[in-house]
This record gives structure tokens, sequence and C-alpha cells, in this order.
């Protein structure tokens, strides 16, 4: 299979908002979206950029992202927090989700930081069984906590 994994572009913002809907379907969230292309240029795409992302494309077609930042672990130090990584399901069991993963370790490796870290849901088997074959530990003791805050 031939695809190219490149560092996503200004022009690439409605692509990757229509990737983080797919997935948001798919984890049986469709509504729980809130963010939209200005805010994906404002915090991925200008001064005040806080994350990175890598992007797949398959015939000049974009089938895949890796959204990532920075985050800190007083364990570890300075770490990255993969926020998504996604493949369009038409492209799934190609390779393609190895590809940025080993895009997103190979930019930590770079730092000289010690972990990449994320969650996945656990009745998504296939992305458990991906992680888990890729060599990450899946931390089935810890839980996700989240606060939303109302402005």
């Amino acid at each position: 299979m031939d695809f190219n994994i490149r560092k996503a572009q200004e022009k690439d913002i409605p692509y990757i908002l229509q990737l983080i809907h797919e997935l948001a379907t798919f984890e049986k969230e469709p509504d729980a979206v809130e963010i939209s292309e200005e805010t994906l240029y404002k915090y991925g795409f200008s001064e005040e950029a806080y994350f990175q992302c890598l992007v797949s494309e398959f015939r000049q077609e974009i089938v895949g992202m890796a959204l990532f930042y920075p985050r800190f672990s007083t364990w570890k130090g300075k770490t990255i927090h993969l926020e998504d990584l996604i493949v369009t399901q038409k492209m799934r069991g190609k390779g393609l989700g190895k590809a940025l993963l080993d895009e997103v370790v190979k930019t930590a490796k770079n730092q000289g930081l010690k972990r990449v870290e994320w969650v996945v849901l656990d009745w998504n088997t296939p992305a458990v069984e991906f992680y888990k074959n890729y060599g990450a530990n899946v931390l089935s003791h810890w839980d996700t906590v989240q606060l939303e805050i109302n402005t």
C-alpha cells in the first residue's frame, strides 16, 4: 500500500474535523464534538499552536490522523499525550495506524521523551489489541477522570 505520512497543514483542517466527527460517531458520541475549523486553526496552526497533527494520505486523500500535544508527568517528566489516532473505516487494517503511531513515537524519541500516553475505550477490542500488539501497556486499573467546565 502506497501512503504518505506528513505534518498536517492549514488546508487539511476540514478533513481533520471530518475524521474527528467520524471517530465521535464510532465511539457512540456523534453530538459530542464542539470544536470548529476555527478552533483547530487557532490551537494547531497559528502562533498559539498547542497541538501537533500528522495526517496520512492515500491517493492524495486524507484517510488518517494523529493529534498529540505535550504533557508533563511527575514520574517521567515531559511526555506526549496522543489525543486521537484515527484511520477512516475503509482504510483500517492496512498499516496506516501503525505508521501514524510510529511517527508519534519517533517525535517523542527525537525530543528525548520517555513516554507517549493515551486512552482507549475498553469496548474497542480491535484498538486495545492493536495497542497491545504494538507493545503498549493498557492499564485496566486506572480510570479516566474528566470534569466539564461550563463557561
